[in-house]
C-alpha cells in the first residue's frame, strides 16, 4: 500500500487554498475492514498530492508550545476548537427529544440475541463448509460480531442498556467475558475515561504522552507504539499493564485505579474471565487446539483490531488538530467535544452506531439506537464544535490513510500549557518528515 504524499506549497497567494487529490482504494467488496487493512488480502491506494500552507508546528515541526498552544489551529482560521463553546451542556440535553433518554430493554436484548445467533451461525456454516477459501471471510466477520458484542457490554457498563443495574451486570459480563474482557475492571476504567475525556493526565484511553514521559521511553517502545500494525494488537496489553505511565491492571481488584469500595466487583469480573479461560482450554482437548484457534482464535484478534481502530480513530486523526487540556482550561464539555464521530459504511448498523462519539461522550445514558437521532437535534446546538463525518463508501477503507497518517504525526504534547496540540517526532518517521519553510 502506497502512503498518500504530502507536499507544502509555501506560495502566498495560495495560503488558503487547497489542492488535493487522491487515489481510491482497491479492496475485495466480500472482505471486511479488518483483512483489508491487516491481512492484506486486498486494499491499493493510489499517490495523492496535498497542499496546504496550514503552519502547524505540533505536527509538522515537532516544535514545543507553551502555555494556550495556537500551533494546532490554522493562523487565519476564524475557528478555534480549544476556544470555551458559547453553550452550555444543559442547552445541548434540551434540545434532544425525550423519547431518546428511554432504555428499553428488550429491544437491547434483541441486539445480543441477533448477535449471538449470528455468531453462532457463521460457527456452524464455517464448520460444514470447511474450506480455507472461506476461513478467512468467517474471521473478519466473525471478528467484527466479537466487536459487536464488546459495544454491547460497552452500552451495559454505561447503564443504558436497561434501567436495571441487575440486568446491566448479568449480561455485561456475559457479553465481555464470552470475548475474555473483565466487564467490571474495564466498565471502571473506562468510567474514568468518560469523566476525563481530553485531560492529559487523567484521561484513560489513548492517552497522549507528556514530552518527557515521550523521551523516556526506550527507542523500541516508541516505535512499536507508533507503528502499524502494533497499536492495533495494543487491548489485551492495556488490559494487563494499562499505558506506559499509568500502573495497575484491570484484572487486580487492588490496583489503584479501582477504589477500595469496587474490589469485590473487579475480584468477580476476574473470576468469569478465568471462567472462560478455562473454557477454552476444555474446548481445546475436546476438539483440538486448530479447531479453536480457527473458530476462535482468529477472530478474537480480529475484534481486537477493530477495538483498537475504532477507539484510536474517535479521538485522533481529524484533519484540524484538536486540542486536549489540563488544568484549569479543561471541562467535561471541552473534553467531550474534542472527540471525532466517524462513518463506517455497512458497519454503522453492526456495531451499533459507534460512530456516533460525540454526544456519545456527552450522554453516555442514551442507548446506541437513539444516537443518530440525538446527534442530528444537537448539531444546531454544537454548531462548529460539531465535525461532520466523512462519508464513507460500503467499507470504511478512507480511515486507513487517517489511521496511516496520524500514527505518524501524532506523538506528544508539551510538558507545559493547559491547552495542548499533538507534536511530531522528525527522529520517529525522517523519511516522512516535511519541513514547512
Amino acid at each position: 500500500m502506497h502512503i498518500t504524499l504530502q507536499i507544502e506549497l509555501f506560495v502566498v497567494y495560495m495560503q488558503r487554498s487547497n489542492a488535493w487529490s487522491s487515489g481510491s482504494l482497491f479492496i475485495l467488496s466480500e472482505c471486511y475492514i479488518s483483512i483489508t487493512i491487516f491481512l492484506g488480502l486486498a486494499g491499493k491506494e493510489h499517490l495523492g498530492l496535498e497542499a496546504s500552507s496550514q503552519l502547524k508546528a505540533s505536527s509538522i515541526n515537532g516544535e514545543r508550545g507553551e502555555g494556550k498552544a495556537i500551533d494546532g489551529v490554522d493562523e487565519d482560521d476564524e475557528f478555534d476548537p480549544s476556544a470555551p463553546p458559547p453553550f452550555r451542556l444543559a442547552e445541548v440535553r434540551a434540545v434532544i427529544p425525550k423519547h431518546c433518554w428511554v432504555k428499553d430493554p428488550w429491544k437491547s436484548m434483541s441486539y445480543v440475541f441477533r448477535d449471538f445467533i449470528v455468531i453462532f451461525g457463521l460457527a456452524i456454516a464455517a464448520i460444514y463448509l470447511d474450506r480455507w477459501v472461506v476461513w478467512p471471510l468467517y474471521w473478519a466477520a466473525q471478528g467484527t460480531m466479537f466487536w459487536a458484542l464488546f459495544v454491547l457490554g460497552h452500552d451495559c457498563g454505561h447503564g443504558s442498556f436497561s434501567d436495571n443495574p441487575m440486568l446491566n451486570s448479568m449480561v455485561g459480563h456475559l457479553l465481555h467475558s464470552t470475548i475474555l474482557v473483565p466487564y467490571n475492571g474495564w466498565r471502571i476504567s473506562h468510567r474514568t475515561h468518560h469523566q476525563n475525556q481530553g485531560h492529559v493526565e487523567n484521561d484513560e484511553s489513548w492517552v497522549p504522552f507528556p514530552e518527557k514521559l515521550y523521551r523516556s521511553l526506550d527507542a523500541k517502545t516508541r516505535t512499536l507504539r507508533f507503528t502499524l500494525p502494533f497499536p492495533m494488537f495494543a487491548y489485551p496489553l492495556y488490559l494487563w499493564y494499562r499505558s506506559p505511565g499509568k500502573e495497575g491492571s484491570h484484572f487486580n481488584p487492588y490496583s489503584d485505579m479501582f477504589p477500595i469500595s469496587e474490589r469485590k466487583a473487579v475480584l468477580t469480573s476476574t473470576v468469569c474471565w478465568s471462567i472462560m479461560v478455562a473454557l477454552l482450554l476444555v474446548l481445546s482437548f475436546v476438539a483440538g487446539p486448530v479447531q479453536v484457534l480457527k473458530l476462535y482464535g482468529v477472530p478474537y484478534w480480529v475484534f481486537i483490531m477493530w477495538l483498537d481502530f475504532v477507539t484510536y480513530l474517535q479521538h485522533h486523526g481529524y484533519e484540524q488538530k484538536l486540542p486536549w487540556y489540563r488544568g484549569k482550561e479543561w471541562s467535561y464539555l471541552r473534553g467531550g467535544l474534542t472527540t471525532v464521530d466517524r462513518d463506517y459504511g455497512w458497519f454503522n448498523s453492526i456495531q451499533h452506531n459507534t460512530g456516533t462519539h460525540v454526544i456519545h461522550h456527552l450522554f453516555p445514558q442514551i442507548p446506541h439506537y437513539h444516537l443518530i437521532e440525538a446527534t442530528e437535534a444537537a448539531k444546531p446546538v454544537l454548531g462548529k464544535y460539531y465535525r461532520e463525518p466523512k462519508k464513507s463508501g460500503p467499507i470504511p477503507a478512507h480511515l486507513v490513510k487517517t489511521l496511516i497518517k496520524s500514527m505518524k504525526e501524532d506523538h506528544y504534547v508539551s510538558d507545559t500549557g493547559d491547552i495542548l496540540y499533538y507534536q511530531t517526532d522528525p527522529e520517529l518517521y525522517p523519511s516522512s518528515h516535511y519541513k514547512s519553510n
